[in-house]
């Protein structure tokens, strides 16, 4: 019974942690106005931007401090480990909901590109494309054990969980973490740029990079020399900026 609920919450987390990127890009399509994250300002620039910081930080310490090894051996003597990854996706798609649902807009506009032109369309397939690239990423490596189905599943059917085996394939041949350049992406490329995405993009951004600087620390732990040697030849997040000597 008990290996029945862990796999049942793993469902609840993984279907919470995927519906959040779901809203988190439509919050930034301009497709769906009642919840975009462009509003009518309600407080003065300076301290919507302190706001906006505090709820990136409310995020994204979590975020980093729960993916480390340190915190999951911890955390594992309080909670089952079978559902650690699962716990982990489920406060960051409730905080990832929470960010985005209380960003404070800050107003003014950087570019419109007018709807109807080549331009405008060129912009949406560009980010529409990086959001392609970060869930087909997710299949690359593991999508289930990625959101923590894989490791209920595998105490549901008493099979020993195995740690997933270190490939090169289709976009990790040009990029160490197309996930994140997908995101990046996704929050760039936008046929109309307002005040309140510019600071969203920025700082979203920002956090990817020291993320990164976080995750590969742990990968060359994990993987060393090999780690190392991918790391040599392969650029971290924008494809094609590596080349050889």
């Amino acid at each position: 019974m008990k290996k029945v609920i862990m796999f049942l919450y793993s469902i609840v987390a993984y279907l919470i942690g995927f519906a959040s990127l779901l809203f988190w890009i439509l919050s930034i399509s301009y497709l769906i106005p009642e919840i975009s994250i462009d509003r009518s300002s309600e407080m003065s620039t300076g301290w919507a931007i302190l706001k906006n910081l505090g709820l990136v930080l409310m995020f994204a310490v979590p975020h980093s401090v729960m993916a480390r090894k340190s915190f999951k051996d911890w955390i594992t003597k309080t909670i089952p480990r079978p559902i650690e990854r699962s716990t982990y996706v489920l406060q960051a798609g409730i905080l990832l909901f929470v960010l985005i649902w209380n960003w404070e807009p800050i107003g003014g506009n950087i570019w419109t590109i007018q709807e109807g032109t080549t331009l405008f369309y060129v912009m949406y397939i560009l980010f529409f494309t990086g959001w392609i690239i970060l869930f087909v990423s997710t299949f690359l490596i593991n999508h289930f054990d990625l959101f923590g189905l894989r490791q209920t599943y595998l105490e549901l059917v008493n099979k020993p969980y195995t740690q997933l085996e270190f490939r090169i394939t289709w976009f990790y041949k040009y990029v160490r973490h197309p996930l994140y350049f997908g995101g990046i992406m996704g929050l760039w490329f936008t046929p109309v740029m307002s005040g309140t995405h510019l600071a969203f993009a920025i700082l979203l951004t920002t956090y990817f990079f020291v993320g990164t600087l976080f995750e590969e620390r742990d990968l060359r732990k994990e993987f060393t020399e090999k780690y190392k040697a991918y790391m040599k030849k392969t650029p971290m997040l924008i494809p094609f900026t590596k080349f050889k000597k």
